[in-house]
């Protein structure tokens, strides 16, 4: 069997050693003679694996005994609705805006608040994170995506909120880099990136913002549904409903991977490893060039174009890469519509391997196509 380097932007690869667990795992969990996607979740079959995975997640990411860990269906487009549902108190929010999966969440929040887009890089296509150092004002939350999948950019400082609470969707480099979770109300996160197959989201959320019949501020309108109220799953420990049982499994068994690697600083370190041999690479060449700003530039998604001016041309080169990319085992580097061209995704799983494979391939294609 061959196994192709994966640069998908999600659903993305997993690490080999996982998927060989999963598999040997599959007919008989834990000595349970039955596989994962057969238990009930309310059983004492399931209960340590959930446990194992939550335990694992705080040490990873050193999340406060004060924040809860859910683990929610929906994706990050339904924490777009859950949100501002949540945390409406005076109806007023503001959004920073990087790009496409940030203007979704804050389109989406103009259904109940009055949004405030209080910095943006629309202006040049995204290809920039804003310069904000401190918001303020009388809002319920501020809203920041952390990496931007379709544009490459991520954000290396975020702003200061002061007793506003900053909430942040790091779907696509959630455990990428440390990152200080007591800086933020919420983090929320689509696992199909760097945690675990799709059909889970975490969400990590400090207590005082679970509202419910007792809080401080009062409970929520009536009118939200019960399914969409944090204090639901909280209150049951993501056991409300059923809870996509496999992919938290198998996020269990990601996070042992990456304990084993040395934690998040050394998934970090092989990060930027990776980034900057693809970069490097990108800033020399005569033929691809790198679409972003080079201060504002992701560690998990690399796109890039040629340097042909011809459009229909550039486009005709484009799928010839991809297609010749693909037959050498190099998959999935179609870039997006908005950006054209090319884009890796060179997650946490993506061994380093991967990445030096694909700069030889680039480095090949230059010589035979210029």
């Amino acid at each position: 069997m061959k196994r192709v380097y994966n640069f998908s932007a999600g659903p993305s690869m997993l690490p080999q050693a996982v998927l060989e667990r999963a598999a040997a795992e599959m007919l008989d969990c834990n000595g349970t003679g039955q596989s994962v996607m057969e238990m009930s979740h309310r059983s004492k079959a399931f209960e340590p694996i959930i446990a194992n995975t939550e335990a694992l997640l705080r040490e990873l990411m050193g999340i406060p005994a004060n924040y809860k860990v859910l683990f929610l269906q929906g994706g990050a487009s339904l924490q777009f609705a859950m949100i501002p549902l949540n945390l409406k108190k005076k109806g007023k929010a503001a959004y920073v805006d990087t790009g496409v999966w940030s203007g979704k969440a804050l389109k989406e929040a103009k259904k109940w608040l009055t949004v405030d887009v209080v910095a943006s890089s629309k202006d040049k296509n995204y290809s920039y994170i804003p310069k904000l150092d401190k918001v303020e004002g009388d809002y319920d939350y501020v809203h920041v995506t952390s990496n931007n999948t379709i544009f490459g950019t991520k954000m290396n400082r975020f702003p200061e909120t002061g007793k506003i609470p900053l909430v942040c969707d790091a779907s696509s480099n959630i455990l990428s880099e440390p990152m200080d979770v007591s800086k933020f109300g919420i983090i929320y996160a689509g696992a199909q990136k760097n945690l675990a197959p799709a059909g889970v989201t975490v969400v990590i959320i400090r207590e005082d913002l679970i509202r419910g019949p007792n809080h401080p501020d009062g409970d929520l309108p009536a009118d939200v549904a019960t399914m969409l109220r944090y204090d639901t799953h909280a209150a049951e420990g993501s056991m409300f409903n059923t809870p996509p049982c496999y992919s938290i499994y198998v996020m269990g068994l990601v996070l042992e991977h990456v304990k084993k690697m040395g934690g998040v600083e050394a998934m970090a370190k092989l990060n930027r490893e990776k980034a900057a041999i693809l970069y490097d690479f990108l800033d020399k060449s005569a033929f691809f060039k790198a679409t972003t700003a080079k201060e504002d530039r992701s560690l998990m998604n690399v796109p890039f174009v040629t340097t042909i001016a011809d459009a229909e041309k550039a486009e005709a080169m484009n799928k010839k890469f991809v297609s010749e990319a693909a037959k050498a085992g190099l998959v999935n580097l179609a870039g997006h519509r908005l950006v054209g061209g090319m884009r890796a995704s060179i997650y946490n799983a993506m061994p380093i391997d991967g990445v030096k494979a694909l700069v030889e391939f680039m480095k090949n294609f230059e010589k035979t196509n210029q």
